[in-house]
């Protein structure tokens, strides 16, 4: 039997869950649900074991800014909460999520019913509901929100929205090769970031300096989207490989042997985002979709769409009931 529910969320990240947390705010019935294990999307952490140790990587999002006055009083929240801290090596607006950058969306999964490990297959309507297939599981809601990647959207929305695909489906997005590096001393870079606009190397960070870690020197090193195109198909150990020695001969450190090395692609990292979208809710259809590529490619954008969703939501139903 299909479980039922007012809303349903495709997406458990930054901007699903922001979405997520007003519309149950305001009494609303929602399931989220997410195909991957955890909370995280792309503030994703993931640990590894490094000389006997539990050690974390922030290979996704690797810090966000507060300026919007409303995320500035989530940030504060989260803050409050222990689950987020600044971050000066990064900038003087510069936050980090504590203990990893998935603590505050998992705060805020904590608050919500999220079912994980569950990846919407098909999505159709049925008279004046929606159905959505997972696998051995399906769901039932009078209205469907859409928290994915843009170019996630377009597949799923192709034939059941396929105007809302079409505006996703314009959106391009840069692939980003993450590097975790892990090491048993101290490398001989002084600063804890690194960042550069031309070079093969984007971007690279201290991990273990970060307010909340600590433990064996750790660094996660982003490739620069046109050397992550170069190297997009090729298995991620060669990745690790050849990153490391771009960062070695960026940063001018002489090479170390890590004792831990793993790469993770981000096929859709950096949307070339519509600005000015916010989001877009169809209420004849009862359908909407959600994301930074709707209003700018920051952890930041992705919470104001997910707002600016959930407050066109309400505001259709009070148009409806008035």
């Amino acid at each position: 039997m299909d479980e039922q529910c007012d809303i349903l969320m495709i997406g458990g990240g930054m901007a699903g869950l922001s979405a997520a947390t007003a519309l149950a705010a305001a009494g609303q019935r929602i399931i989220v649900l997410d195909k991957g294990r955890g909370p995280g999307g792309r503030m994703a952490a993931r640990r590894a074991e490094i000389g006997g140790a539990q050690v974390g990587f922030d290979h996704g999002a690797q810090y966000f800014t507060a300026r919007d006055a409303a995320f500035r009083e989530a940030v504060a929240a989260w803050e409050a909460a222990g689950v987020a801290a600044r971050w000066p090596a990064a900038g003087t607006d510069a936050w980090v999520g504590t203990p990893g950058m998935n603590a505050c969306v998992k705060a805020m999964a904590e608050a919500l019913d999220v079912r994980w490990g569950l990846r919407a297959e098909r999505l159709e309507r049925s008279g004046a509901v929606w159905r959505i297939a997972t696998g051995d599981q399906s769901f039932t809601a009078a209205t469907v929100l859409v928290a994915v990647p843009a170019e996630q959207a377009a597949v799923l929305l192709a034939e059941p929205a396929p105007e809302l695909a079409t505006l996703a489906g314009n959106v391009p997005s840069a692939p980003c090769w993450a590097v975790m590096a892990g090491f048993d001393a101290r490398l001989p870079v002084a600063a804890d970031t690194y960042r550069s606009d031309t070079g093969p190397v984007s971007w690279a960070a201290r991990n273990s300096a970060k307010p909340g870690r600590g433990g064996v020197e750790t660094w996660v090193i982003h490739a620069s989207p046109a050397r992550s195109r170069e190297l997009i198909d090729l298995p991620k150990h060669e990745v690790a490989e050849i990153l490391l020695a771009d960062f070695f001969a960026a940063t001018g450190a002489a090479p170390a042997v890590p004792q831990h090395l793993d790469a993770h692609r981000w096929l859709y990292a950096l949307p070339q985002a519509l600005r000015g979208e916010g989001a877009r809710f169809d209420a004849a259809l009862r359908i909407g979709i959600t994301g930074d590529y709707l209003h700018s490619p920051r952890v930041e954008g992705a919470w104001l769409s997910g707002r600016a969703l959930a407050q066109a939501v309400l505001q259709e139903r009070v148009a409806s009931t008035s």
